[in-house]
């Protein structure tokens, strides 16, 4: 993508910071973030910054490609304001879709969750069915049947991704997330400090856990292929949190226990295995992720030496 003109909102988190960085070196990026769980620190000064909320009127929406990665996103999120999150979720989605339908944008980018999947522990591909377990989940669903809306009644290109576990670590952006960050970011943080990480359970619970670096590139693919529908975005692979854990302490030359605490998700909700089958996403736009989890950790390891 080159000489572009890019709306990325929540453009000021975790994974849109990463993208508008990416962007901003050959394309006019605005990021719109009403700062929840972004900071603008995060954004190089190439990239334009709107204090404003997804909810709002007039949003910069005369572009080329939105990203729309504004989002509550997570379970404890949702359940502490149900309202609200659909609100944002939903509605701030409906609203930036629209608004850049009006401004003549055909092209957008957003973010679902493979949560929708609840437990899988073989790889799973977009055409199963998918269930509403969470208020999050439910939001995200909507947002991918309105995309649906969208792109049978006008014809846009909404793509919706179902991202697996991104993680980087808090020198790649995730710091001001706190206890929303990534459980790699987290468990990083307390083994290169000394503290005892806590593990959910016996720690044998898995994700696909998905560079942030891959992700981006998958994102950008996704609006250069002007692709429609929902696709996988994650390795294939799945590790375990004891696993995790292992891999820091060799990484970081330490030996700290994790700690087992009891999980507060009900488990008729807590999703205890993701596995993405990414073959659809594969065959639309060439992807394959290029960073392991070993050299994922290694790099979010860096900043402890």
């Amino acid at each position: 993508m080159n000489d572009a003109r890019v709306l990325i909102t929540g453009g000021a988190g975790f994974i849109g910071s990463n993208l508008a960085n990416r962007l901003a070196n050959e394309n006019d990026v605005t990021v719109v973030d009403d700062c929840y769980l972004g900071t603008p620190e995060n954004l190089s000064d190439a990239v334009e910054f709107v204090d404003a909320s997804v909810l709002e009127d007039d949003l910069p929406t005369d572009v080329d490609v939105v990203f729309h990665l504004a989002a509550l996103s997570s379970y404890a999120m949702h359940e502490a304001d149900a309202a609200r999150g659909a609100r944002v979720n939903v509605e701030g989605f409906v609203n930036v879709v629209e608004q850049a339908r009006e401004a003549g944008c055909e092209t957008i980018v957003f973010a679902s969750t493979s949560s929708v999947y609840g437990t899988c522990t073989e790889p799973t591909a977009e055409d199963v069915d998918v269930t509403a377990s969470t208020g999050y989940e439910a939001s995200k669903l909507a947002r991918e049947r309105y995309a649906e809306y969208f792109a049978n009644h006008y014809g846009l290109s909404l793509a919706g991704l179902r991202f697996f576990s991104v993680y980087q670590g808090y020198d790649g952006a995730e710091s001001h997330k706190g206890e929303y960050a990534n459980v790699i970011a987290q468990f990083a943080d307390d083994v290169a400090n000394g503290r005892s990480p806590k593990l959910y359970g016996d720690g044998t619970q898995t994700r696909d856990f998905t560079h942030v670096d891959d992700v981006v590139r998958a994102m950008i693919l996704t609006a250069d292929h002007e692709l429609t529908g929902v696709y996988n975005v994650g390795t294939g692979d799945r590790h375990s949190f004891n696993r995790v854990v292992e891999l820091l302490n060799r990484e970081l030359g330490t030996d700290v226990d994790p700690s087992y605490v009891d999980n507060p998700i009900p488990e008729s909700v807590y999703v205890h295995d993701t596995c993405a089958d990414a073959s659809k996403f594969r065959a639309a736009t060439g992807w394959n992720p290029r960073i392991s989890l070993e050299e994922g950790i290694e790099r979010v390891c860096e900043p402890y030496r």
